[in-house]
């Protein structure tokens, strides 16, 4: 497989003005004050990747050609949040002091709030924040990834991800295809960067088939219903119970005919369903995993999300305490890098695994930190560069087109199409 992406950011004055641009700074720093320029080079990086999707998509289906670094605020201009400093722009991360340094710990689901009483080996209320860093204080940043593994729960150490020469490593390279003007994609994804890749596809003209549990569809349903829609529209949608022997079939079925599956589950749901991505390249179908952290070693086992994979790659803005880049930053990013390889796997003439963790794609995508006046302009900031005034722009978002596909929509059409499909 050719490389993608594999270029290395430049870090100049002009990262600054994209930053600034991007929508992005709004979203740094702390609340109320003025936002920070310090990680400027992701708008920089973020609009390189989008020129590589544009040219990468044009050989086999239609251009697209997206506004990369205005990717990274979509979510917070749909919804209207805003920067909270070492509080998470979402709410659900915080940074909290260990015996050793600084942990980005992320509780944005119901069952992450029950197990932090066993994380911290204390009864804390979910909100009672100075208790748990209390709890915490005589615990080691290893102690407390390691414990955070076993009960499932995202935490960050900030920059405890080495930076690679590339975003993205292939696992294993598969058998000989041939590539379609009109390839199915199947999107085994959920939340953000995922479905990201997926839309980004669709709209290239791929056919993309999101699939989705039964009793347990894709959690961002209940989140904004327009966030949802951007990243799902176009899309068909099937529903399976995964516990069901026919249903388990039909997805072999579904994913061997498949020119692409896009994944983001941890190794052994996989496994458990005795679905095995090496062996379906060898037969033609590339695999794209996107994870917090990785499908091999112990990495394979470790939960992850947005903003704690951020801080892991050592996307911060250093202080005591630290405080989060944008709003989840490694999700959007890494859904533009993976549609980038995804859209290289479609035009390949052979078949191959590919991770893009999201830890990994945002140490790649980390540089030095940037420094630059900002001051307050009206009712917004301002950001210094040689010598000129450039406004910080606001959050925005791409058009959304139409809904997303309720769960299960096309489950008819699609069990009829796939029941006689090749295993």
């Amino acid at each position: 497989m050719r490389s993608a992406v594999g270029n290395d950011p430049h870090r100049t004055e002009d990262d600054i003005v994209a930053w600034a641009e991007s929508g992005a700074m709004a979203l740094t720093g702390p609340a109320a004050q003025p936002p920070s320029p310090v990680p400027a080079a992701l708008a920089t990086t973020a609009a390189a990747v989008a020129a590589d999707l544009a040219g990468r998509t044009a050989e086999w289906g239609r251009r697209i050609e997206v506004d990369g670094p205005a990717l990274l605020a979509e979510r917070a201009a749909i919804t209207g949040m805003t920067r909270n400093g070492s509080t998470s722009v979402g709410g659900a991360a915080r940074f909290v002091r260990a015996a050793d340094g600084w942990l980005a710990l992320n509780l944005p689901r119901p069952e992450d709030v029950a197990a932090l009483p066993a994380l911290v080996s204390a009864a804390v209320a979910p909100d009672d924040w100075p208790a748990v860093e209390r709890a915490l204080a005589d615990r080691t940043l290893a102690e407390l990834v390691e414990q955070a593994v076993l009960l499932g729960l995202a935490v960050g150490v900030p920059g405890s991800v080495v930076h690679p020469a590339a975003p993205a490593r292939e696992l294993a390279r598969g058998g000989a295809r041939s590539p379609s003007t009109t390839p199915l994609v199947v999107d085994l994804t959920s939340l953000w960067a995922g479905p990201l890749a997926g839309q980004l596809l669709a709209a290239a003209g791929a056919r993309v088939v999101k699939v989705e549990g039964r009793g347990r569809p894709d959690g961002a349903r209940a989140g904004a219903r327009a966030f949802f829609d951007l990243l799902n529209h176009g899309k068909e949608c099937l529903a399976l119970d995964f516990d069901d022997r026919g249903d388990v079939a039909l997805l072999h079925r579904l994913l061997s005919s498949a020119d692409l599956v896009i994944e983001g589950s941890r190794r052994r749901v996989m496994d458990r369903l005795g679905v095995d991505p090496a062996a379906l390249a060898a037969g033609g179908t590339s695999w794209l995993s996107i994870t917090a952290h990785g499908r091999t070693g112990d990495a394979a086992n470790r939960v992850g999300f947005g903003d704690d994979a951020a801080v892991a790659g050592g996307l911060v803005v250093p202080g005591e305490p630290p405080m989060f880049v944008a709003d989840a930053v490694a999700d959007p990013l890494t859904g533009l890098v993976a549609a980038v390889y995804g859209a290289d796997l479609l035009a390949g003439l052979r078949a191959s695994v590919v991770e893009v963790p999201l830890a990994r794609v945002a140490a790649w995508a980390a540089g030095p930190p940037a420094t630059a006046p900002v001051w307050a302009m009206g009712d917004g900031w301002a950001v210094e560069v040689r010598g000129e005034t450039i406004e910080v722009a606001s959050p925005r978002h791409r058009p959304i087109p139409a809904p997303a596909a309720p769960v299960g929509a096309h489950d008819a059409r699609l069990r009829a199409e796939f029941a006689a499909a090749p295993g």
